[in-house]
């Protein structure tokens, strides 16, 4: 490697930073991935130069955006359009531990989503998670950002702080980058969870359903108007959810 260094003029520790800053790069734009395809089944033949002015992402121009859904299959042209690719992107893909099985319990299977709300011409971010047997909202974020620090981490720290569950318990989700991070796993890693991740790109109906379900029978009515207001009304959303609404 000290040759290579040598024959490209750069310093080992310039590699290494270049290096590391296209990996973190890269690892933020496969986080849009899943609110993409969200996005595209709201708005089946627009194109992706329409979705990014309507998502109006972060850290990524219009190109790379378009590229990046072309090589998901989101481009019009193919069918079906809900395809995601990922044997290039060194994407972490766990078994689907869920499938075909039965749960007698809570805290055996938590699942979790990630959607979005927009308000205005803004986009945020919620992220649930469930206990898949009781049907409850055990945890969750509203954010402006989809980093992993700002959707998952916070959305399942919530949860082990309301239900702290034994060792074991199945983490099930899309494939979405925010569950497979190195601070996600690490989390994971350490509360002794199981991570599931469906195969396709949305097998994972009981989560989709909490986001739909939270989405348009709860927020959409109290029509937040600010962050701030979508912030407590998704805490009220979550509280009548949980509470009121029988299951």
């Amino acid at each position: 490697m000290n040759e290579i260094y040598r024959y490209k003029s750069i310093s080992k520790q310039s590699f290494h930073q270049r290096m590391d800053r296209q990996l973190r790069h890269q690892e933020q734009h496969y986080l849009l991935l899943p609110l993409v395809f969200e996005l595209r089944q709201e708005h089946p033949g627009v194109s992706a130069r329409v979705l990014y002015e309507i998502l109006k992402p972060e850290g990524i121009g219009r190109d790379a955006f378009e590229q990046l859904c072309f090589a998901n299959g989101l481009k019009l042209e193919r069918k079906p359009a809900f395809k995601r690719t990922t044997d290039s992107t060194g994407v972490i893909r766990f078994p689907n531990l869920i499938t075909l099985r039965e749960f007698t319990a809570i805290n055996q299977v938590w699942v979790s989503d990630i959607t979005y709300y927009n308000i205005g011409e803004r986009f945020y971010y919620l992220t649930f998670v469930m206990d898949l047997y009781s049907r409850v909202v055990v945890g969750y974020s509203v954010s402006k950002r989809l980093l992993t620090n700002d959707t998952t981490l916070p959305a399942v720290r919530m949860a082990l702080k309301q239900r702290k569950p034994g060792e074991g318990l199945i983490f099930h989700s899309d494939g979405g980058g925010q569950y497979y991070c190195k601070e996600f796993l690490k989390l994971t890693s350490e509360r002794q969870m199981k991570n599931s991740m469906g195969e396709m790109a949305y097998d994972n109906p009981n989560a989709e359903r909490i986001n739909g379900t939270i989405k348009n029978q709860y927020l959409k009515g109290y029509a937040p108007q600010s962050f701030e207001q979508l912030v407590a009304m998704t805490k009220r959303a979550v509280r009548n959810y949980n509470e009121v609404r029988p299951h």
